[in-house]
């Protein structure tokens, strides 16, 4: 029988039984690890010090400055020096919102400051750079806002936008020149010597010892689309910015809709349009062609984040100057004459071809009792196509013309009345009086349901029923009817005729109850122009409206 072999020692029982082998060749083991990285490290430390030769490099120059040829930069110089830094404060006030109100709705709109409207959120004025948590929210804060202006007199008058010192307790300029930091970096007090809101313009003033630079104004007329400009002011506090674009359109409108009298809102307000890049607090600054005159001032922007969108829109500077010229007077206001009547801004093609005035002219909506038009006798429905023998091309060209004018003197008005040429003389009022006399809006208190006929339907696309009388009471109409439906993508739909309005004439025939309606529209034919005569019992002063298109 044989013996089984001996196992082989572990290697912790051979370290046990040879201890002075095993510490010799951990020994060796270290001594070869060092011995190598020593060599090592003697070899890269050689590598290191080793020297470069270096003698055919060359140092580089810093060249000679070059005017580059754009002009950007001399434009700048020249008018920079006169572009100023505007901040204000507005002390805090008791708040007159009770507790859970929404705040910042229109007046007449209610509480819901949705109702406010698209445009609200798009046309944005630039209060830019207020700082977080400064707004008077009635919390007692204080609220500080900036924006840009210019220098136009060297006495120290400057020209800004009326809504960057609108409310504001206190307000400050900045100089170019101006250090920062130290005492006094808020900037020199500045005092308001006349605003005018309709034009969003604002003059105010600042003391001086000596001569301040200016800017030089040009004729707004000459500049056109395409045409380089350069926009200079302090977007988000940023003093002395200037970016570059091109006048992208002109008379160019934000349309902000009527006020409860029917009267748009920013009826004198036609701007530059521009893609230079402007932000919040370039409000006020000028916008600046290329010989280097001040062609606008930066207003308003169109915008979703409140940032340039490259759609910015400046006040041209014959208005500026127009208005800076009035607002410098003894009265410091402006005064625009009036006729005393109220007008529809945009009539579709079929209107102008039913009343006769396709080639320019203005239908008149409302005669203001006591004004200069009441007076000479001209009616609703009138059309001017005339100032002092010449020819009026719409609204715009008519209230230009007229508001200039002073107050007192007389213009010869040309009008169409009934298809036939008539010449009134007309004394002009003063516009702002002339408004306060219109009556107020009332709303809609008529609660009844009308019983509805099924006239027009199917060539119109709405439904109609009787006038209530409370509505033709509260309208001064003596008959109509009145809309009760407008059906999805119909005729009437797409004129935009809607729910609520009452119509009185069609095609210059009156309608005074269902059966003249009715009469009428069964003798229209496709093709034919249809020419709505409508009011609307929300809006009672607001006079007329016509509302025209010709039949699929």
């Amino acid at each position: 029988m044989e013996s089984p072999n001996p196992s082989k020692p572990s290697i912790f029982e051979r370290t046990r039984n040879h201890p002075l082998a095993t510490s010799f060749t951990l020994l060796a083991t270290l001594s070869v690890g060092i011995l190598a990285g020593s060599v090592l490290t003697r070899n890269v430390s050689g590598m290191e010090q080793q020297k470069v030769d270096s003698s055919d490099a060359r140092p580089i120059v810093i060249p000679n400055p070059t005017t580059l040829g754009n002009g950007f930069s001399q434009i700048v110089k020249t008018v920079g020096p006169a572009v100023v830094n505007i901040n204000t404060e507005q002390m805090p006030k008791q708040s007159a919102v009770k507790p859970g109100r929404r705040r910042g709705a229109r007046p007449g709109t209610g509480d819901d400051d949705s109702q406010q409207g698209d445009m609200q959120d798009f046309f944005n004025k630039f209060f830019g750079g207020q700082n977080p948590g400064t707004d008077d929210d009635g919390d007692g804060s204080e609220r500080r806002a900036l924006g840009s202006g210019y220098i136009v007199d060297p006495r120290g008058y400057i020209i800004t936008n009326n809504h960057v010192v609108d409310k504001a307790d206190k307000i400050f300029v900045k100089l170019a020149s101006d250090p920062e930091g130290g005492p006094g970096e808020q900037g020199r007090p500045a005092k308001v010597i006349g605003v005018d809101k309709e034009t969003d313009i604002a003059v105010i003033k600042i003391e001086t010892t000596t001569p301040l630079p200016t800017v030089k104004l040009g004729n707004s007329d000459g500049a056109q689309v395409g045409d380089w400009v350069l926009a200079i002011g302090s977007p988000f506090g940023l003093s002395q910015t200037v970016s570059a674009g091109i006048v992208s359109a002109k008379n160019r409108s934000i349309d902000e809709g009527p006020n409860a009298s029917g009267v748009a809102t920013n009826q004198f307000q036609r701007f530059i349009q521009t893609d230079a890049a402007i932000n919040p607090g370039n409000s006020g600054g000028p916008l600046v062609d290329m010989a280097g005159n001040v062609v606008g001032m930066n207003t308003a922007i169109y915008t979703q984040s409140m940032g340039s969108q490259g759609v910015g829109f400046a006040m041209p500077s014959n208005t500026v100057a127009s208005v800076y010229n009035m607002l410098i007077g003894p009265e410091h206001k402006v005064i625009r004459g009036s006729i005393g009547i109220q007008f529809q801004g945009a009539t579709a093609s079929a209107v102008t071809r039913m009343y006769g005035f396709k080639n320019g002219g203005v239908i008149i909506s409302v005669i203001t009792p006591g004004g200069g038009a009441a007076k000479a006798g001209l009616q609703p429905q009138d059309v001017i196509v005339s100032v002092d023998g010449r020819a009026i091309k719409d609204g715009d060209d008519l209230v230009a013309d007229i508001s200039s004018r002073k107050v007192g003197s007389t213009v010869k008005i040309g009008y169409l009345r009934d298809g036939k040429q008539n010449t009134a003389n007309v004394t002009i009022g003063d516009r702002a009086k002339l408004a306060s006399d219109l009556a107020k809006d009332d709303s809609d208190d008529s609660n009844s349901t009308p019983q509805e006929v099924d006239a027009g339907v199917g060539k119109l696309g709405i439904k109609v029923s009787a006038i209530p009388s409370a509505v033709a009471t509260k309208l001064g109409v003596k008959g109509g009817v009145l809309v009760t439906d407008v059906r999805p993508g119909s005729f009437s739909d797409e004129i935009s005729l809607s729910k609520g309005a009452v119509i009185t004439e069609i095609n210059r025939h009156p309608i005074t109850d269902e059966s003249s309606y009715r009469t009428v529209v069964n003798a229209l034919k496709s093709n034919d122009d249809v020419v709505f005569v409508v009011r609307y019992p929300s809006s009672p002063t607001r006079g007329s409206s016509y509302v025209g298109g010709t039949l699929p």
